[in-house]
């Protein structure tokens, strides 16, 4: 905790931070220590959509709808979003004829765009700017792992 509530410190006095930054982040760590939680700074609630690039996403569009009912929409002739609960699955054309999940988007509780700038570039992540509901970062293996607000919408 010592070493979390130093670097915080640091990064505002870097002009990382702003003064509503840190506070923000000093009482999230205090809650999380008195919980005996790891200090976790973002709370994901939902999965906001995965990004599945396939060969034929006509295909895909008619087997996931015939299937299990997913509801198409923005249909745009090389892909579209499949929406199914909270969630979307969106096919996409690619040349490619392996099909692959490009990226998943997790929905945040909480979006400040500035506090989740400042923790993605303290966390060293070198966040993307994709909306301004959103950034996408790499996760420790590569893998492309976008972070969005509830009103982030692919």
């Amino acid at each position: 905790m010592e070493h979390l509530i130093s670097k915080l410190l640091d990064d505002f006095e870097q002009g990382k931070l702003t003064r509503r930054q840190l506070v923000q982040s000093l009482a999230l760590a205090a809650a999380a220590t008195a919980a005996g939680a790891a200090v976790a700074p973002f709370k994901a609630v939902a999965v906001n959509h995965i990004s599945y690039e396939v060969h034929d996403y006509r295909k895909i569009r008619d087997f996931y709808a015939g299937l299990l009912g997913m509801n198409i929409s923005h249909d745009n002739g090389h892909e579209c979003s499949l929406s199914f609960g909270d969630s979307i699955l969106i096919a996409r054309n690619h040349a490619a004829n392996t099909p692959r999940i490009d990226h998943v988007a997790y929905t945040i509780d909480n979006w400040d765009r500035h506090a989740v700038e400042a923790e993605l570039k303290r966390r060293g992540l070198q966040p993307r700017p994709d909306t301004e509901n959103s950034f996408h970062v790499k996760d420790p293996d590569g893998f492309d792992l976008q972070i969005a607000g509830r009103e982030m919408k692919p």
